[in-house]
């Protein structure tokens, strides 16, 4: 078994419940889900996303069953990851249970996700963007999905009146926050929240939201264990590519915009917003492979509102039309064609920005085109992304 580095973030599963409602005469986590349990199912997720400290925690009489779970799911062909991983005894509630498992986790980790194991078919994407956001500077990030039901506000059984459900967010798991933040929130906890966004929130710390999964669901109840067997028994999802591409010519008014950047001292892009051919390109991109239209269909010249928007704004709003379709962001590739602004110094930089504002792993490239064509000869900009998504 090959000794891993000490990983800058840690997973803490939460499999402490009792499952009363599931009414499967075990705990939740430790009931069949087809060939495993749900908590094996939840770990083969966390296991598949980027390496990090895991840690279980289970109901103290099935610390063991924990164990052996844990460590069949972590060692994968090529991948054995038993040296990040443990179990851990859980409380009474589930904040104490966090609680014993933030309690657990490494000195040297900075990045805190807590992700119940009732999610149990919830996609290694999920984790990879919420790790992105926080690495984009975020404090706390909570994947979430729009709410697509009519919502009424009830008294006993009668209706009160509908909800405005264009605000309302379906809240999952797992949810990622700075490790100072999260230790300092549950060292200050006075009653127990609901979920550990809401107990981050109650100290003060904005919550940012990125996209959330279809699959990653809750096993409350029976039917929803029964919806979780069909789900996995499923043919595997295939994915949707798109192609997008935009061009802007140099001779706009103000700062250069560009992979959500600005770039002082360079000359600004012409266009209908901030004129940033990477960002609209993504856009594209996306769109096609959702099969949404295009960029002038959702932003053109008829839609004012984005009239020297940014880059965040246009990828935020393309993050939702793809969710409202049922469809999960894996990630773009674009190719910035250039002679100015020199990218290198600040790719890292654009790809933080680019992939917190759409919720899904954007990398950037940037070439010249030796002096050929309206780019070389410096006259704008030009753009290709590439984009893959999935079915929810």
């Amino acid at each position: 078994m090959s000794i891993l580095p000490v990983p800058r973030v840690a997973i803490v599963v939460v499999a402490a419940g009792s499952g009363i409602r599931l009414a499967a005469g075990a705990p939740k986590a430790f009931v069949g889900l087809d060939d495993h349990t749900v908590l094996r199912h939840a770990l083969n997720g966390v296991f598949a996303a980027p390496p990090a400290q895991v840690v279980v925690v289970a109901p103290e009489r099935h610390v063991g069953d924990a164990l052996t779970e844990v460590r069949v799911a972590a060692e994968r062909p090529g991948d054995d990851r038993r040296d990040l991983a443990g179990v851990v005894a859980g409380g009474a509630t589930r904040q104490q249970s966090v609680a014993a498992g933030l309690a657990a986790v490494w000195p040297d980790v900075d990045l805190v996700l807590v992700h119940d194991a009732a999610r149990a078919l919830t996609p290694p994407a999920v984790f990879e963007r919420v790790i992105a956001a926080l690495d984009a500077g975020a404090d706390a990030v909570l994947p979430v999905l729009p709410v697509v039901d009519t919502i009424k506000r009830v008294a006993g059984s009668a209706v009160v009146e509908a909800v405005d459900r264009s605000d309302l967010t379906a809240a999952q798991t797992p949810q990622g926050f700075r490790r100072r933040i999260l230790d300092a929130a549950y060292a200050a906890a006075s009653i127990d929240h609901t979920d550990d966004a809401a107990l981050v929130q109650a100290a003060g710390v904005p919550v940012t939201t990125v996209v959330g999964d279809e699959r990653a669901f809750k096993i409350t109840t029976p039917a929803d264990l029964e919806r979780a067997r069909l789900v996995s028994r499923a043919a595997p999802v295939l994915p949707r590519v798109g192609i997008g591409t935009d061009v802007h010519a140099f001779g706009g008014e103000g700062a250069l915009w560009l992979a959500g950047l600005e770039w002082p001292g360079e000359p600004a892009l012409h266009g209908h917003s901030d004129g940033d051919a990477v960002a609209h390109a993504i856009v594209d991109a996306v769109l096609a492979a959702a099969g949404l239209g295009d960029i002038g269909t959702h932003f053109g010249t008829s839609h004012p509102e984005y009239a020297g928007a940014h880059a965040a704004v246009f990828l935020a709003r393309t993050r939702e039309l793809a969710a409202a379709a049922g469809l999960s962001i894996g990630n773009v590739s674009v190719q910035v064609q250039a002679n100015r602004p020199r990218f290198a110094a600040r790719r890292a930089e654009a790809e933080a920005v680019l992939s917190a504002a759409l919720g899904a792993p954007v990398s950037v490239s940037a070439t010249t085109t030796d002096g050929l064509g309206f780019t070389g000869a410096g006259d704008g900009i030009a753009a290709f992304a590439v984009a893959l998504v999935f079915p929810a």
